[in-house]
């Protein structure tokens, strides 16, 4: 028997190989299928399964291509409803591979559909449990995401979690592994432990949602707090649902690299230009209009979050991160990639384009202007619990989420002097394009964020009790 963990840390996913005897299954997996092919290529096995715990929100699965390229069988659990072949399994069902038998347990509650896959040994021995969104190391998964109308509430599905645990994962021994979709940092949950898995015995002692001693109490600490999820949630669970362009196709279009002729030309109309360079080498220079989304960050969530699934997408990238810019987008569903500029942006400034920057400062410096500048304003993009729990006093909160909404800016002035921060300066990088591209120029990029404004001893620093409260 082999269980591999393939993690993805830039989306906190985690999807499995499993194989016994020539044989194997993939739980859970990503658009870009190749490292589980690979996997089976090199170990001489035939992907028999391909198991799913849910209709992903968060990232496009690999269902359609995987299945498409090995003729394994999709699983899904019960309540499923797909427009495209798959096997609805019955709660309780089992599936063979190899020596090993894995065991569809039907666990409602993040979704309708929500299942676990407990996997049991050469000897019929419970050895793990594949537990999807449904038990996270130190959390569970959030039940918003998965409303009919008015016919089924956050509060029915947090009740239908309890019961799905309670009834299917405590009766199993305490050793059993527990091996999660999800690690920290990943919005299907609240408060995710660092560790990628755990077992029955450690969650039951240390997860705070399965330490309540009731079904309401469950539904209340459960519920209580669950940040807006992102835009591309309800987007992404629909492609899962409904199907996607194979990622080939994808790929093709997207790696057609563009003069800087070309690149004008297509850059028309609603085209966004995705400038995924890092951060502080944005700053220094960019093509007028780019929203700068870098690649050493948590890139595929800020795109899903900040940019219109609907438009086309010009990219510039470091040379040699084509490729995966178009599949890092494709995993949350973006599939419009035009092209991406030869050369990069020197081959634009080269050309003699126009080009635009961004000032950056130090917080020592915002320190020293913040007396001497009535036009100046802090503007806190971080989100609204991170300000709450301090910022420079008459900072203004504007959540880089919320810059997608033009009414968001409708209180800032263009003749005041913005000075944007964030936590480390990943995101006011972001916010400062966002703002940008929307005729927003008198900006500052303070450099470090709000890790290094606390630090400055001239900092006025206050909290929002009543919010963390």
């Amino acid at each position: 028997m082999y269980v591999k963990q393939l993690y993805t840390g830039c989306l906190s996913e985690a999807a499995y190989y499993i194989e016994s005897n020539g044989e194997a299954a993939v739980i859970d997996p990503l658009r870009d299928i190749e490292e589980y092919l690979q996997l089976a290529n090199e170990r001489n096995a035939k992907i028999k399964y391909i198991f799913e715990s849910h209709f992903h929100a968060d990232f496009v699965s690999g269902h359609l291509d995987l299945a498409a390229a090995t003729g394994a069988q999709i699983v899904y659990g019960p309540d499923t409803v797909a427009k495209f072949p798959v096997h609805i399994a019955k709660d309780g069902e089992e599936f063979t591979i190899g020596k090993i038998t894995i065991q569809l347990l039907h666990t409602p509650g993040h979704t309708l559909e929500s299942s676990c896959f407990l996997l049991k040994d050469e000897n019929n021995k419970d050895y793990c449990v594949f537990t999807g969104d449904t038990i996270f190391v130190g959390d569970v998964g959030r039940p918003d995401l998965a409303q009919k109308g008015n016919e089924i509430t956050t509060q029915d599905l947090a009740g239908m979690m309890y019961d799905s645990i309670h009834n299917k994962l405590f009766p199993l021994a305490d050793d059993v592994i527990i091996y999660p979709a999800h690690g920290a940092g990943s919005a299907c949950g609240k408060n995710l432990g660092s560790e990628s898995f755990s077992t029955i015995g450690e969650q039951k002692k240390f997860n705070y949602a399965l330490l309540a001693p009731t079904k309401e109490e469950f539904i209340k600490v459960v519920t209580d707090g669950i940040p807006t999820p992102p835009n591309y949630f309800p987007i992404n669970a629909k492609i899962n649902k409904e199907g996607y362009e194979p990622l080939n196709n994808i790929l093709n279009k997207g790696m057609k690299a563009l003069s800087v002729e070309e690149f004008k030309k297509l850059n028309i109309d609603n085209t966004i230009i995705v400038d995924t360079r890092n951060a502080t080498v944005f700053t220094q220079g960019f093509i007028p209009g780019s929203i700068s989304i870098g690649l050493e960050g948590r890139f595929a969530e800020w795109a899903g979050d900040l940019l219109p699934f609907d438009a086309p997408i010009l990219l510039v990238t470091d040379e040699g991160k084509e490729k995966e810019t178009i599949i890092r987008l494709a995993r949350v569903g973006f599939d419009k990639v035009n092209g991406y500029l030869k050369g990069g942006f020197d081959a634009w400034k080269n050309a003699g384009e126009p080009i635009d920057i961004i000032i950056d400062v130090e917080a020592d410096e915002l320190m020293m202007d913040i007396p001497h500048d009535d036009k100046l304003i802090v503007l806190d993009v971080r989100r609204n619990t991170e300000f709450a729990d301090g910022h420079l006093k008459n900072a203004i909160n504007l959540p880089l989420s919320a810059l997608t909404d033009p009414g968001s800016m409708a209180s800032l002035e263009d003749n005041m002097n913005h000075y944007v921060h964030c936590a480390g300066g990943y995101r006011s990088v972001i916010a400062a394009s966002m703002l940008k591209r929307q005729g927003f120029h008198n900006l500052r990029n303070v450099l470090g964020g709000w890790n290094k404004i606390k630090e400055q001893k001239k900092a006025d620093i206050v909290k929002e009790t009543s919010v963390l409260n």
